[in-house]
């Protein structure tokens, strides 16, 4: 991880990619609703997968506290496609940080120069769009959706 990292209280850049669907994701237009930012190293692996699953299993529940949760990895737009049909994910948007490579995850100060991939972090933005939580995971572990949601309803 770089030595840049955001931390919470700061201002989120604002950043606009495309999702599975080649549809455009642009954070500043989700003011007013909480975003959870789940980053994956790489698509069409086990704990990557799960990570994804537990999104879409937890959709509504997000939406019920004003919450919007989307995958975010440098994985290219037709990658994500393939791999959202394969696992059965349709309202979770899985967002394609490719190119420029790794961008997003470079401005959150999360990206793995030395391997091409971003850290596996969850990321909260509160609803006036400043970062409320921030976790780094090892790269092998299942994040806790149940954390994330805990997290959420604490903010209110």
């Amino acid at each position: 991880m770089t030595g840049n990292a955001i931390k919470v209280g700061w201002k989120a850049p604002d950043f606009e990619l495309n999702d599975q669907d080649e549809g455009k994701f642009k954070l500043s237009d989700l003011r007013g609703r909480k975003v959870v930012l789940s980053f994956h190293p790489l698509a069409w692996t086990g704990v990557c997968a799960k990570q994804m699953l537990s999104l879409e299993a937890n959709f509504d529940e997000f939406g019920k506290l004003n919450a919007v949760a989307v995958g975010v990895n440098v994985d290219s737009v037709p990658s994500k496609k393939a791999w959202a049909d394969s696992l059965g994910i349709s309202r979770t948007r899985l967002l394609s940080d490719f190119w420029p490579h790794g961008d997003v995850a470079r401005k959150l100060g999360i990206f793995r120069e030395k391997d091409g991939f971003s850290e596996r972090a969850n990321i909260i933005i509160d609803a006036g769009g400043k970062i409320a939580f921030v976790k780094i995971y090892p790269i092998g572990e299942l994040p806790d959706v149940r954390e994330i949601i805990t997290k959420l309803r604490e903010m209110g």
